[in-house]
């Protein structure tokens, strides 16, 4: 059985989409899989069983991506085609089955669309897939002991960006109730994250620094290997959650509803101002913290009764 699962460019609606593949993994134990995504999000599959092909889909102008695409594709006769993207490329290929997500902007959770888009009920979690050689290297990256806080201050726009001092700021608080507690700080490849990165990294001269230096599967292996990941809305976000870390996101100008981490142990932390339109200089250290005891103190981390004024 051979099936192309057709997902996103962005790192975050990709990791959401994983849900969905394990899915298929089970059901289908004998299948092959061929993934068509998006530059950012190849590292993300690269560690999946029964992975036949990743094709990256680079945009091009006029949609010629999906020409491109085609033509790697259209040679092929499919058990499944799975479309997140809502295009008319899987409609132009030899399939026993379909399945295509409508496109645009509605009211629900993104994970709720994508599972929609095969009728699953309930909505399968996001997972992550590592290698023994991946978990090596965050171990040795990571080693047990002192508790760990990762840190995700970068975004891919500056707008969804909470204040670097507001990091700092929430991190000794934590170590206050953490003793030994030390912050891991990510953030993707090239100038831009770290550039975000380093008000962070500056005023903790104590933290790890993993910015831009792992690939997707060591990242989310790291991440596992934290007490608590506390980030802004991103694709680091959405892995943390999907690693099983107890992820706290924080939200301004883009919608919770839609984009909230999904996992096993996530809350959010909201600016104040209107949903979905609120600047993230807006949101209070004092919320953000009280979300993350809240997280530590479902996980056993920290007792309710060292819960008061930070």
């Amino acid at each position: 059985m051979r099936i192309l699962f057709i997902t996103a460019t962005r790192l975050g609606d990709a990791v959401l989409s994983t849900g969905v593949l394990d899915h298929l993994l089970t059901l289908y134990p004998d299948a092959r899989f061929t993934i068509a995504c998006g530059p950012v999000a190849e590292g993300l599959f690269a560690r999946m069983p029964r992975l036949e092909r990743i094709i990256v889909v680079d945009k091009r102008r006029f949609d010629l991506h999906w020409v491109s695409l085609w033509a790697q594709v259209a040679g092929h006769r499919w058990d499944l085609v799975v479309d997140l993207r809502g295009s008319a490329l899987s409609l132009c290929l030899l399939a026993k089955r379909r399945a295509i997500m409508r496109g645009g902007r509605r009211p629900g959770h993104r994970l709720s669309h994508i599972a929609g888009a095969l009728d699953l009920s309930p909505t399968p979690l996001p997972v992550t897939w590592t290698a023994p050689q991946d978990i090596f290297h965050a171990a040795a990256l990571l080693p047990k002991g002192a508790p760990i806080i990762g840190l995700g201050p970068t975004a891919n726009w500056a707008g969804k960006i909470w204040p670097a001092e507001s990091f700092v700021a929430l991190f000794a608080a934590l170590a206050k109730r953490l003793p030994g507690a030390r912050a891991a700080v990510f953030g993707g490849p090239g100038t831009g994250e770290r550039d975000a990165a380093m008000g962070v990294l500056n005023a903790l001269p104590g933290a790890i620094d993993l910015v831009g230096s792992l690939t997707l599967a060591e990242t989310a292996a790291c991440l596992a290997r934290c007490q608590l990941f506390v980030g802004n809305d991103s694709g680091l976000m959405h892995l943390a959650a999907a690693s099983g870390t107890p992820t706290l996101g924080l939200f301004g100008p883009t919608p919770a509803t839609e984009y909230a981490p999904a996992g096993r142990c996530t809350a959010v932390a909201l600016a104040e101002g209107p949903p979905g339109a609120a600047p993230m200089d807006q949101l209070p250290v004092r919320v953000a913290l009280l979300a993350a005891f809240d997280l530590l103190e479902r996980e056993g981390v920290i007792a309710p009764a060292l819960i008061g004024s930070p």
